[in-house]
C-alpha cells in the first residue's frame, strides 16, 4: 500500500516563499509607482509665495507631465536622454508650469505662461502688454499677503488674451519688475511669471538671477490641482505637525 500522505512543509521554506512574494509585490507596486510618476504626473511641494494666491507656501500638487509630452526634465535627474520633446504639445496662455530651472536644472520651479513663442512681451506701470495689447485688469480688494500678513496687496483679476483668467497680488507702484524693455520670445522658449508680481523672480529678470526666457525643453508638465496643504511651520520630518492642514485648500483646482 503506498502512501500518498504529503510531505509537511519545513516552516522555514513557507516563511521564505512568504518573504519573496511580499518583496516582490511591493518591488511591482513601487516600479508602478515610478512609471506612473515619470509618463503621467508628478508631485510638488509650493516652496514659496511668488504664484500667490492662487498657490501658497505648503502646498502638495499633481503635475500632469501628459500636458506637453516628454523631455529629459521630465525624468528624476534631468538624465541626458535626449534633445527636445517627444510628442510634444505647446503650452497655452495663462497655463501654470512646472519646470527645470535653466541656470540649474537640479532646481524645480513654478511659474504662469504669459508669453508664447514669436510674442512681444512687456511691462508698463504693474500691468503686461503681449503684442501692444495690454492684459485686461480688475481690480478686486486690498488685503493682506497670505503669507506675509503684515504686507498689504491688491488682488487684482487678470485676463489673457485666450480668455483664462486668474488673480495676482501688486504689492503698490513704481516696484522693481513694473517697468521692463520689450522682451521678443523665441521659438521654442516662453515668458513666464509669478502670480506675486512683486515678489517673483521670473521671466522679468536675466537667467543669472530670475528665469530668463524658459526653453520648452525644461517644462515638466503642467499644474493640475492642489492634492492637500500644509499651514506654515509643519515639516515631514516633524510628524506631530502633519495634521496641521488648510482644510479650504484641499483638492483645489488651479486656475
Amino acid at each position: 500500500m503506498t502512501d500518498t500522505t504529503a510531505s509537511p512543509v519545513p516552516p522555514s521554506t513557507g516563511l521564505g516563499r512568504e518573504i519573496i512574494d511580499i518583496v516582490r509585490t511591493v518591488g511591482v507596486a513601487l516600479g508602478i509607482a515610478l512609471v506612473l510618476r515619470i509618463i503621467i504626473f508628478q508631485p510638488f511641494t509650493i516652496p514659496s509665495s511668488s504664484m500667490e494666491p492662487g498657490l501658497v507656501t505648503g502646498d502638495y500638487i499633481v503635475v500632469s507631465k501628459l500636458a506637453y509630452g516628454w523631455s529629459r526634465a521630465s525624468f528624476p535627474l534631468n538624465p541626458p536622454l535626449f534633445e527636445g520633446r517627444l510628442l510634444g504639445r505647446t503650452a497655452r496662455r495663462g497655463d501654470v508650469v512646472v519646470f527645470r530651472l535653466p541656470r540649474d536644472p537640479s532646481q524645480t520651479w513654478i511659474k504662469r505662461v504669459i508669453g508664447l513663442p514669436g510674442d512681444r512681451v512687456q511691462i508698463r506701470g504693474g500691468q503686461v502688454f503681449v503684442n501692444g495689447q495690454p492684459l485686461a485688469q480688475a481690480p478686486i480688494a486690498l488685503m493682506q499677503d497670505h503669507d506675509a500678513p503684515d504686507r498689504p496687496v491688491l488682488a487684482i483679476r487678470e485676463r489673457a488674451p485666450n480668455g483664462r483668467q486668474y488673480v495676482t497680488y501688486d504689492g503698490g507702484p513704481e516696484r522693481p519688475g513694473d517697468d521692463t524693455e520689450v522682451y521678443v520670445v523665441p521659438q521654442g522658449q516662453y515668458f513666464v511669471m509669478g502670480d506675486n508680481r512683486d515678489n517673483s523672480l521670473d521671466s522679468r529678470w536675466p537667467r543669472e538671477l530670475g528665469v530668463g526666457l524658459l526653453p520648452a525643453e525644461n517644462l515638466v508638465g503642467r499644474a493640475k490641482f492642489v492634492l492637500v496643504s500644509w499651514k506654515p511651520g509643519a515639516s515631514i520630518l516633524k510628524p506631530w505637525t502633519w495634521a496641521n492642514l488648510q482644510f479650504d485648500r484641499l483638492l483645489k483646482p488651479i486656475r
